[in-house]
């Protein structure tokens, strides 16, 4: 019998112990993979009536806000002020060169006074106009008197005609100056209102001129804020120029884009006399409080005009400022932190240890005792008593098992 070659038998005992050692191996157990839990945060919910918040951003600006003129031409004398500078009231704010302004002061009196010095001839020569009537009517008289006797002597042939001709015409010259009298007397009326229209407008430019005289040293009416001086000492200005903007530090105003979607609602809480409170969002916190809606809207929304409860002396007109404002009380409202909100209209409720899908409409903002800012929802499927998912999960599903125990594994 042929013997195997050595290296065959070695590769047939392998196989052999292969297929022995594959037949006599034990079998393993069959693993289920376990379900991996999710460790959340939750909030019990009490929906209840809340007021939300709105997010505005408006611009500071000043209803009492004006510019200060030149009243008349002249050189600025005194300018003791600065851009940004706080004044008292009736602290100096600029002044004119008196120089410029004392000439016009006494040209002003000077008209008013020839205008009342003519008045007050013509009126005297009224008088002397209605004295001198009475004499020379009876010099009139005497006139046709004796124009009568020298007719007579004349028809007697006891005097010349020169001498009728004479007397004719001294006659004519006395009726002639009576004339010319009572016409001065009648037309006396017309002339003494044409002067003293002449004195009244005297009057009006020197009380104009000493009312611009008295501006052009211009004194802060109230506590105010200096803006936008346009001059310096020494410049040359001309009548109505501006000279620098002025606005007090009390009443200033914020105007606010708001919504189209939320203005009904503002305007009638302002009707029932509603009081809409905002406070800025950036420190210093301001109070601020509605007082008007504006009266012209456009596609973007209208404007919300917003009072300074008290005086700023930090802000400045033309500021843009963000704020939180409040709006009309909403019935079934619940506050949550901004975590537990997915997209705009979504929450997550804990049942049975999974997560269920809610949908909700966010109503705004508000803020709780600490001042931490939480967004406002509502929705029918709401009810006391509810957990709501407050851990933002990037994997949030339907069904996605959690659980709240802090024993639980970290989320990877």
């Amino acid at each position: 019998m042929r013997k195997l070659p050595l290296p065959l038998l070695i590769i047939i005992l392998a196989v052999v112990i292969f297929v022995v050692l594959r037949a006599t191996r034990p079998t393993p157990e069959t693993v289920t993979p376990a379900e991996r839990s999710w460790r959340v945060d939750t909030q019990v919910i009490e929906p209840q009536k809340l007021q939300p918040r709105l997010t505005l951003y408006g611009q500071l600006e000043s209803p009492q806000r004006f510019t200060v003129v030149a009243p008349l031409s002249g050189r600025i004398a005194e300018l003791p002020v600065r851009d940004g500078q706080q004044v008292a009231q009736g602290e100096l704010l600029v002044a004119l060169d008196e120089a410029d302004i004392a000439p016009r002061l006494l040209q002003a009196e000077a008209e008013l006074a020839d205008a009342e010095a003519q008045l007050a001839s013509e009126r005297a020569a009224h008088r002397n106009d209605q004295r001198a009537l009475e004499l020379e009517q009876r010099i009139q008289a005497n006139a046709e008197a004796a124009l009568a006797r020298m007719q007579r002597l004349v028809e007697r042939e006891l005097a010349p005609r020169a001498e009728l001709d004479n007397a004719e015409d001294t006659m004519e010259r006395a009726a002639l100056t009576v004339a010319n009298r009572q016409r001065s007397i009648e037309t006396f009326a017309h002339r003494e209102a044409a002067l003293q229209a002449r004195v009244q407008r005297s009057k009006s430019a020197l009380e104009s001129m000493q009312r611009d005289a008295k501006r052009s040293r211009f004194a802060a009416p109230y506590d105010a804020i200096v803006s936008q001086p346009q001059v310096a000492v020494g410049d040359q200005v001309n009548a109505n120029q501006a000279l620098l903007e002025l606005y007090p530090l009390a009443g200033m105003e914020v105007r606010a884009t708001l919504p189209q979607v939320y203005s009904q609602a503002y305007l009638q809480a302002l009707a029932e006399g509603s009081t809409i409170r905002a406070d800025t969002l950036d420190e210093p916190i301001i109070g601020l409080t509605l007082v008007r809606i504006a009266g012209r809207a456009d596609a973007s929304g209208v404007e919300a005009i917003f009072q300074l409860d008290a005086p700023a002396p930090s802000l400045r007109v033309g500021n843009l400022l963000a704020m939180s404002a409040t709006r009309p009380t909403q019935e079934n409202s619940v506050a949550l932190p901004h975590s537990a909100l997915y997209g705009n209209d979504t929450i997550y409720a804990l049942k049975d240890g999974r997560m269920h899908r809610l949908s909700v409409q966010r109503l705004g903002e508000t803020r709780d005792e600490q001042g931490e800012r939480k967004v406002l929802v509502g929705s029918p499927e709401l009810v006391a008593g509810m957990q709501i998912v407050i851990t933002h999960l990037p994997n949030a599903m339907q069904g996605l098992k959690v659980d709240t125990s802090a024993a639980d594994e970290e989320q990877p």
